[in-house]
């Protein structure tokens, strides 16, 4: 059922220009006509009124509302050294991405507006942002990555060998990694279909953090050889998911930091 708005909007003035919903609705109509079977659309949560009227236009034209989604977007506030960036859309006071990315990499951006759900609020600390502490997600993350090809390294191996016995892996902290990889296909999965990508970067989160905790804890260089390939395999595994995940996000994976 095609929601209606309960006031009649203005399409074209009395001079013959037409208003911004005139326009928005060839735009849309335009998207379908060009073949497109679904179309998902980013909007400010300021603009959520006008979600019910799109909906409705579309339905008098023919077109099915339901083939299109919107997702609406809070805004961002900034933060730097505990204090609160000034920014206001009346007065045109505002940070732009492209100086954003120069002051803390193009890695930390991408990252931290992936990492809360579009329809939350996000604070932005950029001081932790640039910080190389666990304190900072992004750099957590990576560092993992950038662990576990530093270990391979030092070692001597290009990758973990595919015959190890992984049954050799049963203390408390490998179990928990293990359980964490085998979610990752099912996550990928509800991820693209709810579109909820923050998920991801929740998922990561979770991920180097056991990673971080067993990998201090253990020996991988002087065990006996059938444990050390079992625990290499086990990093191998995890560095393949957070390297694909970050990709996923746009984020690098580094090997070295």
């Amino acid at each position: 059922m095609v929601p209606l708005e309960q006031k009649d909007r203005v399409l074209r003035r009395s001079d013959g220009r037409f208003t911004y919903f005139g326009v928005d609705i060839a735009y849309h109509c335009g998207k379908f006509e060009r073949g497109y079977d679904r179309v998902i659309e980013v909007w400010g949560a300021d603009h959520h009124g006008y979600i019910p009227r799109m909906r409705s236009a579309l339905g008098v034209l023919g077109i099915d509302p339901g083939r299109i989604e919107f997702h609406l977007v809070q805004f961002a506030t900034l933060y730097r050294d505990g204090e609160k960036v000034k920014m206001s859309t009346r007065a045109a006071e505002y940070v732009p991405l492209a100086v954003l990315r120069d002051e803390i990499g193009a890695d930390a951006c991408r990252y931290f507006y992936t990492a809360v759900g579009s329809d939350r609020h996000l604070e932005f600390d950029l001081t932790t942002a640039t910080s190389q502490s666990k304190e900072n997600p992004v750099y957590y993350v990576q560092y993992a990555h950038a662990r576990i090809c530093s270990l391979f390294r030092h070692i001597g191996v290009d990758a973990p060998d595919p015959q190890a016995d992984l049954s050799l892996l049963s203390g408390e902290a490998e179990q928990r990694l293990m359980a964490l990889l085998g979610t990752y296909p099912e996550l990928i999965d509800s991820m693209a279909r709810e579109r909820r990508i923050h998920r991801l970067a929740h998922y990561l989160g979770d991920l180097a953090r056991v990673f971080h905790g067993w990998y201090d804890s253990h020996r991988f260089r002087d065990d006996e050889t059938a444990l050390r390939d079992a625990r290499l395999a086990l990093c191998g595994a995890v560095r393949q998911v957070l390297a694909n995940a970050l990709g996923i996000l746009g984020v690098s994976a580094p090997e070295s930091m």
